[in-house]
């Protein structure tokens, strides 16, 4: 099949610039000669949706790019979730196919909504833990210094209770051999945390891409203190329904095909995906996406091993240490790595660029997770 390379429309709705029209977020699709015709198999429709974020771009930047298109599938996208929360309700609902999400999944399945992880659109199958995309962002006289991680007691911190920057600051602390009660933590929204920061509401902000970078921007001698360095797994699924995975198991093969292909062109070619972040994230700054992208490539390895079940199971022993979600979290019940794996049997050459996955965490179709093989196999 001919490649379709498709563009967004624009349209201005309610004096607001949104991506993709006003409605559903559909597409328009060029004219490609060889696409259609008679004897061509009619694209198989299916709907996804993705969070309004700098590490979900993938899967709109795939659809702009024409990969689904040459796996044969007319991906309508959803308009552009807040939150992870959003987007479960949204399959829950049946309003989609396909979504991405991370550790909303794990309290999502507690409370009984039925999800199948298919594969990544971040993280790692080669190491244990990954954070490239999280930062540290202190306030000019707050004395917090990433070197030195006990410069955090008696701090004011703020991050999102129950999200990924709580459990990377879990993740500081524990290092440094402090207790959550030996920092103040300030429940925080990221758009909220340059005011916050500015204010004094917080002597320091923790919190993923692209907020960081927009925060030291806006706040008069705030420092990106810590960047990264491996403190807890991030983790980012691709996600259905066990049903719909059993019905359609060639689209979700498919599926996870179109975005490995994307997730290779990020990793080859992160300026031309951050010219995409700009224009499916309205109001994201070129030069804004462009440094958040430089990190966000490193996360995007979309196969499987037991590396990410150690990490899911990790993040949520951590969120039940807290009290956000029940102890005893089943990953085996969630993950189906069946899809993942046939592709990369199939395409080996969409992994060639990404580290090899250790021999022992390497797993097939009937894999069942052990905590202390998952974390000898996966090196720090």
């Amino acid at each position: 099949m001919v490649r379709a390379k498709r563009h967004i429309a624009v349209a201005a709705c309610s004096g607001i610039l949104l991506l993709a029209g006003c409605s559903d977020g559909s597409t328009v699709d060029d004219a490609v000669e060889g696409a259609s015709g008679a004897g061509a198999a009619a694209p198989i429709r299916v709907r996804a949706g993705y969070v309004s974020a700098i590490d979900q771009i993938g899967l709109p930047s795939g659809v702009e790019a024409g990969y689904f298109d040459e796996q044969n599938l007319n991906v309508k996208l959803a308009q552009p979730y807040p939150t992870g929360v959003d987007a479960l309700n949204a399959l829950q609902a049946g309003e989609v196919d396909f979504i991405q999400v991370g550790t909303p999944a794990i309290a999502a399945a507690q409370k009984g909504i039925d999800l199948s992880l298919v594969g990544n659109y971040t993280g790692s199958s080669s190491r244990k833990s990954i954070d490239e995309t999280m930062a540290v962002v202190a306030a000019a006289e707050s004395g917090v210094d990433g070197k030195d991680l006990k410069t955090l007691r008696g701090k004011k911190i703020g991050v999102s209770e129950g999200s990924i920057n709580h459990l990377y600051l879990l993740g500081l602390l524990d290092e440094a051999g402090l207790k959550a009660s030996d920092v103040k933590i300030v429940n925080t929204e990221p758009p909220d945390m340059a005011v916050a920061l500015k204010t004094g509401g917080i002597d320091a902000a923790i919190v993923w891409d692209p907020f960081p970078i927009t925060v030291v921007d806006q706040v008069d001698g705030a420092k990106e203190v810590l960047r990264g360095g491996g403190h807890i797994p991030f983790i980012g699924y691709i996600v259905t329904t066990p049903s719909y995975a059993k019905k359609h198991p060639e689209v979700v093969e498919r599926f996870l095909t179109a975005r490995a292909r994307t997730d290779q062109w990020m990793r080859e070619n992160p300026g031309d995906a951050a010219d995409s972040a700009t224009r499916w994230l309205p109001g994201t700054k070129k030069a804004v996406a462009e440094e958040a992208m430089k990190h966000n490539v490193k996360q995007l390895d979309p196969r499987f091993s037991a590396c990410n079940y150690l990490a899911l199971d990790t993040q949520a022993r951590l969120l039940a240490g807290q009290g956000a979600v029940k102890g005893g979290f089943d990953v085996d019940k969630y993950f189906d790595p069946k899809p993942i794996l046939k592709v990369m049997a199939a395409e080996p050459k969409l992994f060639r660029d990404l580290p090899d996955v250790p021999e022992a965490a390497a797993v097939d179709g009937g894999y069942r997770f052990d905590r202390a093989s998952a974390s000898k196999a996966c090196p720090s």
